[in-house]
């Protein structure tokens, strides 16, 4: 794959999974084996998921931040790898797993390198700034 079609497959897995929530489009965007390689505190981490887990992922995401949307401010691609700087921001209206809706607006950032096989994203490694986001998070409750 040329590497400009890589970065098109990663920017429209943000745009219209992540953002629009538009779960259907996995099935074309997302290998039907998708492993999470590292990302340290994510609940997946280290596992290989199904497009039905994946799919549960990011609807477990969009529970707690029904309005969550991505932004890419850098991203550099190769034929089989795509490299992305991006900050996320959200709502934080509905409860995640030990964390209870504060209803306040709370954004964060992270560098992913995604893994694509075929014409589609086959896994990560990812760092995401958790510490500021449940800085955050405690700063909201007070």
């Amino acid at each position: 794959m040329i590497p400009s079609e890589a970065a098109r497959i990663v920017r429209e897995l943000h745009d219209v999974v992540w953002n629009a929530g538009e779960l259907s489009a996995v099935d074309r965007l997302v290998a039907p084996h998708y492993v999470i390689h590292s990302d340290p505190g994510d609940p997946w981490e280290g596992q290989t998921l199904d497009r039905a887990t994946y799919r549960e992922r990011v609807r477990y995401s969009r529970t707690g931040f029904p309005d969550l949307t991505f932004t890419i401010h850098d991203l550099f691609a190769t034929e089989q790898r795509v490299c992305v700087r991006w900050s996320a921001e959200g709502t934080h209206a509905g409860d995640l797993a030990g964390l209870p809706a504060t209803g306040k607006r709370l954004r964060f950032a992270g560098q992913t390198i995604y893994d694509i096989a075929g014409e589609q994203v086959a896994g990560h490694w990812q760092v995401v700034d958790r510490l500021g986001f449940m800085q955050q998070l405690r700063a909201a409750r007070e």
